[in-house]
């Protein structure tokens, strides 16, 4: 395995932001990182485990070693009648492996087409779009633990699942690496189609599979979402709110087209992208950087762009949603900075 002195990160982040990394090394199965993590040579220094950056912020160049896992298998370990189990290494591109699973007619993961990112770090994040989360599909999560390099291996109720959150997000963080995620997928798929516009752009072809409801999440996501190919940005920076029904009925007076979704009886989830917007910045521009024109939940670097002005960017929205509505947006990207 190669260790790599004063990386650049600029094609590991999807802001393009051209940083970097004291050391990079892509291990590319587990025993490479367990030898990576017992090396005497990096083992008092800071480390970030990444996948595809997608959902990063680098703020400053990173002074430690940044570790890519790049195990890369798709393997049925077993089926039944109903279910078919497959367990997916980490650094397998997350939209290949939906891609995979619907080409074999295994639905559950339909929904969260074109999410960029690696699997590793689906069970992390959490990872959800048009009314589905992955957790509803994982069976377990294997991971090694950092300070011992023990192999271990997690079920799905004690990974302790949220909206975007997790306990390797919080408890665990910087504590664990993922190398594998087993997934459960429905043999006799059961679509799930109510949310946002999937109904209306199904419209447009002749049947409703599997494999029509992802190319119409494609579909919208493309026509919503900026290329980071083309523009860099990570997607939606901000956590949709989950306020009161009272605090939530007050904006509704405020505002007619504010659309609420119930979480239980008390409380309610509302789209940040339209608070952005109310506050007017759905298209602003800040020198480098910006909020995208047809997005406000994106914030997007124009090309000479840095960390600092994203993150400058992003607390100064935040400041106007908290006086306008009296509601803390949280940040879904990850911050890597020491400020």
């Amino acid at each position: 395995m190669v260790i790599q002195q004063n990386y650049s990160l600029k094609k590991h982040n999807t802001f393009g932001f051209d940083v970097f990394a004291d050391y990079f090394a892509a291990p590319t199965s587990v025993a490479e990182i367990c030898e990576l993590l017992s090396d005497v040579r990096y083992k008092n220094i800071p480390r970030l485990i990444i996948g595809q950056g997608s959902n990063l912020l680098f703020c400053e160049n990173f002074c430690g070693i940044v570790i890519a896992p790049q195990l890369m298998n798709i393997e049925k370990i077993r089926e039944d009648d109903e279910y078919v189990y497959l367990k997916v290494g980490a650094g397998v591109v997350w939209d290949d492996f939906v891609d995979y699973a619907v080409n074999n007619n295994w639905g559950g993961v339909e929904n969260l087409s074109l999410i960029p990112g690696c699997v590793g770090a689906s069970p992390v994040q959490n990872i959800g779009a048009y009314g589905v989360e992955v957790k509803d599909t994982i069976c377990e999560v294997e991971y090694i633990e950092i300070a011992t390099c023990q192999q271990k291996n997690i079920s799905n109720s004690a990974c302790e699942f949220g909206y975007r959150d997790s306990i390797f997000k919080r408890d665990w963080r910087n504590k664990t690496i993922v190398t594998h995620v087993v997934f459960r997928l429905n043999k006799n798929p059961k679509l799930c189609t109510h949310y946002g516009t999937i109904e209306d752009e199904l419209k447009n072809y002749p049947s409703k599979t599997i494999t029509s409801v992802r190319q119409a999440v494609i579909a919208i996501r493309q026509k919503k979402l900026p290329n980071p190919l083309e523009i860099g940005n990570a997607g939606s920076f901000f956590k949709n709110p989950v306020v009161s029904k009272q605090q939530a009925d007050a904006i509704l007076a405020r505002d007619a087209k504010m659309q609420t979704y119930p979480i239980d009886e008390k409380c309610v989830k509302l789209p940040a992208a339209r608070l952005i917007e109310l506050a007017g910045w759905k298209g602003k521009r800040v020198e480098n950087v910006g909020v995208h024109e047809q997005q406000a939940l994106v914030l997007v670097n124009y090309g000479q762009g840095t960390g600092k002005e994203i993150l400058d960017l992003a607390k100064n929205i935040q400041q106007s949603v908290h006086e306008k509505f009296e509601i803390n947006l949280e940040m879904e990207v990850n911050i890597v900075s020491s400020f």
